[in-house]
């Protein structure tokens, strides 16, 4: 396939992270960067080997050599830079959240549908190689019919007080909001369909530099009769700073992983497994460019597309309308 030209939208974290993970995709995807601060744009150029440097995020969609917009900036930017990029004629990849609110995604689904272009959300996890394993073992029946799911992810990890993540206007939403989205996408990628959710946040701590409420437990029920919970926080210290253990139970066994992707060890009928996922792209940034750049190509939608986000985001509201005292809420159909 041709080279993909890319122009990230930003300069900041993550578009260093992103950055980071293309290198091994170079001979396929071509990088140039913009930001409102034209050096800025030209040290990520020089420090990343990139094409091109743009002093707006404007001139970079102006730019017919550009293919494709990567929308790195805080949410509360990603609507009005994803519709100016589908006018202009570019493909999108949106990180995520993409959007604080579900109106919003379906004002860009209609505009990417008269626009004719792909749109991926940034989902990395969707693509790690741990849940392509996971997947795969429940696929397998590697422990019969599921019965539990336990999702943890903990680390005490506070964000400085100049952190855009600290205004919520910017980030959308709290901790749960603007990072949890992630692990709650895993537990519900796995092949079982979440019919029904609640949210039960903890009493925010108070102190500190980060002042966003960090913790959150979820508990939901799978369209095959399991149910499971997911705990989150970026308060509580893991175990040896940083390992963190699931688990997937079923009548005939467990899968117990580490939640980074680390290893995923099997126990069922037959001998017990361990296996190792994948380091080489052990975040599933590379596996996520492939199927942006083949999706493009191919003219079809990737696997973490706009539709599935939406369903990601229809869970969030339950999880946040629950908080607020109306119970245990059922997804639409």
């Amino acid at each position: 396939m041709p080279s993909l030209h890319i122009a990230f939208l930003g300069c900041g974290f993550i578009t260093r992270v992103h950055s980071r993970h293309l290198r091994r995709l170079r001979s396929d995807i071509t990088c140039s960067y913009a930001s409102r601060d034209r050096g800025k744009a030209e040290q990520f150029r020089r420090d990343q080997g990139g094409q091109r440097a743009y002093a707006s995020y404007g001139e970079a969609m102006a730019d017919p050599s550009v293919d494709a917009v990567v929308v790195a900036v805080p949410p509360r930017f990603h609507l009005d830079l994803t519709l100016r990029a589908l006018e202009a004629g570019k493909h999108v990849l949106v990180e995520k959240p993409a959007f604080p609110r579900l109106a919003d995604y379906e004002t860009v689904l209609a505009a990417r549908n008269r626009a004719r272009k792909v749109i991926l959300v940034g989902e990395n996890d969707h693509y790690k190689p741990l849940a392509v394993c996971l997947r795969r073992l429940l696929e397998e029946g590697a422990i019969g019919e599921m019965v539990f799911g336990h999702f943890t992810t903990l680390v005490k990890k506070f964000k400085p007080a100049e952190d855009w993540r600290n205004d919520e206007t910017m980030a959308g939403g709290d901790a749960f909001f603007e990072e949890g989205i992630h692990w709650l996408h895993l537990a519900a990628s796995l092949g079982p369909r979440i019919v029904r959710i609640e949210g039960f946040r903890p009493t925010p701590g108070v102190g500190g530099t980060d002042k966003r409420a960090k913790s959150m437990m979820v508990a939901f029920e799978y369209d095959n009769g399991a149910v499971g919970s997911l705990y989150y926080s970026r308060e509580v210290p893991s175990l040896f700073q940083g390992l963190r253990l699931s688990k997937l139970l079923g009548r005939k066994g467990i899968i117990t992983f580490e939640s980074n992707g680390l290893f995923v060890f099997a126990r069922g009928e037959g001998l017990p497994r361990i296996l190792f996922p994948g380091f080489r792209d052990i975040r599933g940034y590379q596996a996520m460019y492939r199927d942006f750049h083949r999706s493009i190509r191919e003219g079809r939608p990737p696997a973490m597309s706009l539709e599935v986000a939406m369903e990601d985001q229809r869970l969030m509201d339950r999880i946040y309308a629950s908080l607020k005292g109306t119970g245990p809420l059922a997804v639409a159909q």
